[in-house]
């Protein structure tokens, strides 16, 4: 396979996490040598595929009823957490050489560019899926290993009971009358929503989380719980929310609009060199890009195929977060400032 490196170009010299990573990688010694057919027959013999992923329990639920529907030789199982829980798990099972998870599907731009450069987590990808020209494989696959699978793209998200005429403009947020009612993600410790705050900086104005903290919001440790508080009521407007496709297709009373100018990131599936069954984290990450896996997996999301229902954008157009920024000792920075506000 050819693969290209755009994605991701900035070198990140001052990346340290993954330098104390020496010695035993707990290496499977990769899928069998042959052809695609050999990998699959024998991911059949595996029996099992473990997933670590940062998206939506309701997606991955999807996810795994397709691909079980795809292949009933093999039991899909997930652990769904942030970047910030499931990066340091694959981290630990690699260094002591006992892998429970075969593929790892997340949003640290950061992590995924030292992972490349220390070859310490990742093992080169393989599969028809991933070469299709619909997938635009020069775009969405870097390094052979990293595979573009999904993206967010952040939305505005209200209570229709509450705010029955919803709202147009992140700047709408920002009004007395929804003081303690806002909900907002707590982006400690994780690149992708450091990344987005800044956006929101930039594109509304440098003191427009000075102006939502003014207002008490409510602080989530991630979207999934502002689209929970936001169904129950417990908040009534969020500046950013992945939209509420699943939501308002269950007859929750919320709604949702893309700004002007959305925030995404992408996420990108590696199958990992730690992987207890290293043929169906291939069988795996080739399903997530085929139509039916991409069915499954974007309901509310921007999709790496065209025209997959449900999807609100495509992947692709979804700028890759400038990884020199957003290191950790920045993202701890960050973090640290972000606390004296909201805090």
């Amino acid at each position: 396979m050819t693969r290209a490196l755009a994605a991701i170009s900035a070198a990140v010299a001052s990346v340290t996490m993954l330098a104390a990573c020496g010695g035993d990688t707990g290496s499977s010694g990769g899928p069998v040598a042959g052809t695609w057919d050999d990998v699959v027959a024998a991911a059949k013999s595996e029996g099992k595929v473990t997933l670590y992923s940062s998206q939506k329990p309701a997606n991955l639920e999807a996810l795994k009823k397709a691909f079980e529907f795809e292949y009933p030789e093999i039991t899909l199982e997930f652990v769904r957490g942030t970047d910030a829980d499931i990066n340091p798990k694959v981290e630990a099972e690699s260094r002591t050489g006992k892998g429970v998870a075969d593929v790892l599907m997340q949003t640290d731009a950061a992590w995924m560019k030292a992972a490349e450069e220390s070859g310490a987590y990742t093992t080169a990808l393989m599969g028809p899926a991933l070469d299709a020209p619909e997938y635009e494989p020069q775009k969405s696959v870097i390094d052979d290993e990293f595979a573009l699978t999904s993206a967010a793209v952040y939305s505005l998200g209200w209570n229709a009971d509450a705010v029955p005429a919803g709202l147009s403009t992140p700047e709408d947020v920002v009004d007395p009358a929804y003081r303690g009612k806002i909900g907002i993600v707590n982006p400690t410790g994780i690149a992708s929503y450091v990344d987005m705050y800044r956006y929101y900086a930039k594109t509304y104005g440098e003191d427009y989380w000075k102006k939502i903290a003014a207002l008490s919001p409510r602080v989530y440790p991630s979207s999934l719980g502002v689209a929970q508080a936001l169904t129950s009521g417990e908040i009534w407007v969020t500046p950013t929310v992945q939209p509420l496709v699943t939501e308002e297709a269950a007859g929750a009373p919320v709604g949702w609009a893309l700004p002007r100018s959305p925030w995404g990131t992408p996420w990108y599936t590696s199958a990992l060199s730690a992987a207890p069954n290293p043929n169906a984290a291939q069988v795996l990450v080739n399903f997530m890009v085929t139509r039916a896996g991409q069915t499954a997996l974007n309901p509310g999301y921007a999709a790496v195929l065209p025209d997959i229902p449900g999807a609100v954008a495509r992947a692709q157009e979804v700028a890759t977060p400038d990884t020199t920024d957003l290191t950790p000792d920045k993202v701890r920075e960050f973090s640290q400032s972000w606390a004296e506000d909201f805090q």
